[in-house]
């Protein structure tokens, strides 16, 4: 990806960026419908990025938006430095829709085929890159294989084929992982890593938020058209207020004198579960610890799951 086809801010390099995106619908029923609310967003070059959502969050509206399909009704969105009403915005991008089909009587070959044409691909590159791409998502045994002998994880594959058949910089792929098997998971999450390792972007819609919690470097969760949480795994996984301390020689009754010092401590043989005021806190308790003859071993804040995290915020926002 060349420098000029990102945007430049605070000496990042952005290969998406909204501002203030808003997408209003009129129902059959005259009823006025927000189906995104002034979504600000950045995604770097490079990453993948995972976006969250309950069904009927505004997903697939704003990535139609970042794909041109759908306008927005106030606000703006750049891809790749071109603003998404700009065909130049879609010329170095894939996409993965959640639903795809090809005609039963071809083969992946000829889909691939097809479609490389329809994209202006010169005749060489294109053989070259349908080789290339059948061998990446595991298809490259069925190549010469009817559409309609395929699985539905199959099909799936080959839409992720045609996603990337261009070499594009930025890839949306909408439930990549959609009916796949534990086999073909596994090659589409090997994919996406190797696709990052060129510096591909990947904006990633999923259910799956164990694939997303492995392979995204941020995620955002959106709440009926609102942005309400965006960030590293990490960040939104771990708990700095809460605490795992294992030790030894721990005394009988020192929960007792710990939660002196935070807002409650349970003891589990040589484990205490702590929730601090301020992670600073943790300082003090492991000085009292040790003025009482326990040998502290670890002190880990509290990691939970993706998913926990999601639905937290959600109940939160009900």
């Amino acid at each position: 990806m060349s420098e000029v086809g990102c945007l430049f801010h605070g000496g990042k390099m952005y290969a998406i960026e909204t501002t203030k995106l808003t997408k209003r619908y009129r129902s059959l029923f005259g009823r006025d419908i927000l189906a995104v609310d002034g979504l600000d967003l950045k995604v770097e070059r490079g990453e993948i990025f995972g976006f969250l959502g309950p069904n009927g969050a505004g997903k697939t509206t704003t990535v139609k938006m970042l794909l041109g399909i759908v306008l927005p009704t106030s606000g703006s969105a750049k891809v790749l430095g071109h603003d998404v009403r700009d065909v130049r915005a879609r010329e170095n991008v894939g996409y993965l829709p959640e639903r795809q089909s090809y005609p039963g009587h071809m083969t992946a070959e000829g889909v691939l085929e097809l479609f490389g044409k329809l994209s202006g691909m010169e005749g060489g590159r294109r053989k070259r890159r349908i080789g290339e791409v059948l061998e990446l998502v595991g298809l490259d045994g069925w190549r010469k294989v009817k559409v309609r002998k395929y699985s539905k994880g199959m099909v799936q594959r080959l839409g992720l084929a045609n996603a990337i058949l261009h070499d594009p910089d930025v890839v949306f792929l909408d439930e990549p992982t959609a009916g796949i098997d534990p086999i073909g998971r596994k090659v589409v999450k090997d994919l996406l890593l190797h696709l990052k390792e060129e510096g591909k972007t990947i904006f990633l819609n999923s259910h799956i938020l164990s694939e997303v919690e492995m392979i995204c470097d941020r995620v955002g969760i959106l709440h009926r058209g609102r942005l309400i949480k965006v960030g590293s795994v990490r960040e939104l996984t771990l708990r700095v207020e809460e605490y795992i301390v294992e030790a030894e020689n721990l005394p009988e009754g020192i929960e007792r004198d710990v939660e002196a010092l935070v807002i409650s401590c349970a003891k589990e043989g040589g484990t205490l579960r702590l929730s601090l005021e301020s992670p600073e806190d943790i300082n003090q308790v492991v000085d009292l610890l040790r003025s009482k003859g326990a040998k502290v071993r670890s002190v880990q804040p509290r990691r939970v799951s993706l998913e926990d995290v999601f639905v937290e915020l959600i109940k939160g926002e009900a």
